[in-house]
């Protein structure tokens, strides 16, 4: 059977979705990693990772079901959240990608500002305290603080700010274009016909 085929189309499919299974599980597996090792206590962080997996994880189960049993209904749903996903998923990666260095230290400081579990998590994990200037009258959970000589966070956040964006936004090029490739695909399963079929029978 040649690649434009319908066994193809569906083993394509199929193989897609079984990457983003995977994908999920593993986006499902690092928030569990990081509540048992206490590298993560921000129930924000955790919560939207795990969702993020769980949607991620059903959207590859709907696909899976409707590539393995040619459901047109499976399909059509699959077909347009994913190209939902696509775009907003798209549109974030350029985002990141877009950012200069500036923008990226004014994000930073408004997730600062907003996020006191995760600020617990940064202090205590890069041994600083602060983000622009270090106060011994704050409250900080590093090491350091004991010393009362610790360095702000931001100069060591920024560091690996950039190169964070730009793995991130890479990634997630590499997963909006597999998500066109699956919108493709699923498109043009749909319009196939079962070769195995009954041909009189109602489709």
């Amino acid at each position: 059977m040649v690649c434009g085929g319908f066994t193809c189309s569906k083993n394509c499919l199929c193989a897609l979705n079984l990457l983003y299974t995977l994908v999920s599980l593993l986006l499902i597996g690092i928030a569990a990693w990081g509540i048992g090792f206490g590298l993560i206590s921000s129930f924000r962080v955790v919560g939207v990772t795990i969702a993020v997996g769980v949607f991620l994880f059903l959207i590859a189960l709907v696909g899976l079901i409707g590539a393995v049993k040619h459901h047109q209904v499976l399909l059509f749903f699959y077909m347009i959240i994913l190209l939902l996903v696509f775009i907003v998923q798209f549109s974030v990666s350029c985002a990141c990608l877009a950012l200069n260095e500036e923008q990226q230290s004014q994000l930073l400081e408004v997730g600062w500002n907003n996020t006191n579990s995760a600020r617990e998590d940064i202090e205590r994990n890069l041994n600083c305290c602060g983000f622009r200037v270090f106060d011994p009258n704050e409250t900080c959970f590093s090491d350091c603080f004991r010393s009362r000589q610790c360095q702000p966070c931001a100069p060591i956040i920024e560091e690996y700010s950039g190169m964070v964006l730009t793995f991130v936004g890479g990634i997630g090029l590499f997963f909006s274009f597999t998500e066109i490739l699956g919108v493709w695909l699923t498109y043009r399963y749909r319009n196939q016909k079962d070769p195995r079929a009954n041909p009189s029978a109602f489709l």
